[in-house]
């Protein structure tokens, strides 16, 4: 693989954003980023050190207070804001995206709006935040529960969403009352810093909101931190792992959303157009770095098989590659050169283990200086025990796989160690209801290729794909980020006045 291309040009340095402004930090330390599209560097991202992390969690500290006792309505009225500020700048948060990372402009906008989409539900948590009341639980004993924040909580985000997963954690940790720290990637830094900008635009006080940039050093500290009260993570399984038992030995509440290895399930009766269709877009949609990409058919028969590569494989040929900001582009190049040198290796090792490989998204790619491009790759005749089964790739390669019978692609489905989404494509409903009772997966999809919840359900998988109890957004992210607080009181009158020294009993 090429180098990346050194600019002689100077660049910005992306700054951290502590207790209300922009702020240089600390530490000598820093990283690149780069443009996918021409292998530039861009900007550089400060990398926290143990002085800026201390500094951050402080400003989020001292903001707490105030922030917990604002009323909910008043909370929600400075989202609601953010909410308006954000869908106008929503054209140049994409553009940062896109720059940055390498997505479409169109698929960078989308991002948004799912984002967007939690905001509103955040405006609304006012609602959420209600406890229960019992009158008279015992004679002239009244018991009622509260919801009531945590603290500072703390975002670490991925590289493939820069604005979409942060919007799925803060608006809601807001709304709750808590304050936030977000180490978003050092990929892809700027639109967490458009975003605090909004934020402040929007009303928030000073601290409530921070932008703390980093590698393992800056998680690592937000972790070990003692006034850090709950962790939101979403990567890969090995760092989610690392995340969740860190944060729960450090006595914080955790949810760590892991990796995905997602499989489309197409049955014989399935429209194979629409199959090839969501397969496009499902496999090879953000050059395949998304957790809910599908990078497994399951197709149910030989026969559904021979068809479904018959219709699906010249198109995936035909894909059209190229830079973002075209409006053509369908797929743009991989966030950097070493992620696009991995995403070689397992092609090559699909080859070397028996895969059929019917598309090569290396030829005209692979090894071509500036930007960090790849083609989409098919492969047919997949094995369960092929690492390009076993191992999420995050990259635009589809494996096909095939089975006799639902019952086989249930069990199969069933036995990998990853859960987080899954679909199947059929026009039988006895067999998509056989499918969603049995399947053992956290997200499914019914001729829905990309089953991610609205923002008033809640996102997560099962097994490999989530450490913790909660999922993340909707009412489960108000359960995270908040805990429950039970009152029984009572107000006897003055000649009730006696001291108790036996268990107390409701009577």
């Amino acid at each position: 693989m090429s180098a990346p291309i050194q600019s002689t040009l100077a660049v910005p340095s992306i700054p951290h954003w502590i207790g209300g402004e922009a702020v240089g930090g600390a530490s000598s330390r820093s990283g690149d980023v780069y443009n996918p599209s021409t292998g530039c560097i861009t900007a550089t991202v400060p990398y926290a050190s143990a002085a800026d992390i201390k500094a951050c969690v402080a400003a989020a500290h001292a903001a707490f207070g105030k922030w917990a006792a604002t009323p909910p309505l008043r909370r929600a009225r400075i989202l609601f804001r953010f909410r308006q500020l954000l869908e106008s700048a929503s054209d140049q948060i994409a553009e940062a995206i896109s720059r940055e990372h390498g997505k479409t402009l169109s698929d960078a906008r989308g991002e948004i709006v799912r984002g967007l989409e939690v905001v509103e539900f955040a405006c609304g948590i006012p609602d959420l935040l209600k406890g229960e009341y019992n009158e008279n639980v015992g004679t002239g004993v009244d018991a009622f529960s509260l919801r009531q924040p945590l603290g500072v909580v703390a975002g670490i985000t991925p590289f493939n969403f820069p604005a979409m997963v942060p919007l799925w954690m803060f608006p809601v940790a807001l709304a709750c009352g808590n304050t936030f720290i977000l180490k978003p990637s050092e990929r892809d830094p700027s639109a967490s810093i458009l975003l605090a900008q909004l934020l402040r635009e929007s009303g928030l006080p000073e601290g409530v909101f921070n932008v703390l940039h980093g590698d393992r050093e800056a998680v690592d500290g937000l972790l070990h931190h003692p006034d850090v009260a709950a962790i939101s993570f979403v990567g890969s399984t090995p760092v989610a792992r690392h995340v969740f038992h860190e944060g729960t030995q450090h006595g914080k509440r955790v949810q760590a959303l892991g990796g995905a290895k997602n499989h489309m399930v197409v049955m014989p009766d399935a429209d194979v157009d629409e199959v090839v269709d969501a397969l496009l877009g499902a496999a090879y949609g953000s050059a395949g770095e998304r957790c809910m990409a599908i990078s497994i058919a399951v197709a149910v028969g030989d026969a559904c098989a021979d068809q479904l590569i018959e219709r699906l494989a010249p198109k995936v040929k035909a894909l059209r590659v190229g830079l973002p900001s075209d409006g053509q582009t369908e797929m743009g190049p991989l966030i950097t050169s070493e992620h696009r040198a991995r995403v070689c290796d397992y092609i090559e090792a699909g080859v070397g283990e028996g895969a059929n490989l019917l598309v090569d998204g290396r030829i005209g790619y692979a090894g071509k200086p500036g930007g960090f491009f790849l083609g989409g790759s098919l492969f047919d005749r997949v094995q369960a025990n092929m690492r390009i089964y076993r191992e999420e790739i995050f990259g635009p390669v589809l494996g096909i796989v095939r089975v006799a019978s639902l019952d086989e692609a249930i069990k199969l489905i069933n036995s990998h160690m990853y859960a987080n989404g899954t679909a199947i494509f059929t026009r039988s409903g006895n067999a998509a209801r056989a499918f969603t009772s049995a399947i053992e997966v956290g997200m499914v999809g019914v001729n829905v290729p990309l089953p991610v919840p609205m923002a008033f359900h809640s996102f997560g998988g099962w097994r490999s794909s989530l450490f913790g109890d909660h999922h993340i957004y909707g009412r489960e992210g108000v359960r995270f980020y908040t805990r429950l607080k039970a009152v029984t009181q009572r107000w006897p009158r003055e000649l009730e006045r006696r001291a108790e020294f036996a268990m107390p009993t409701m009577k």
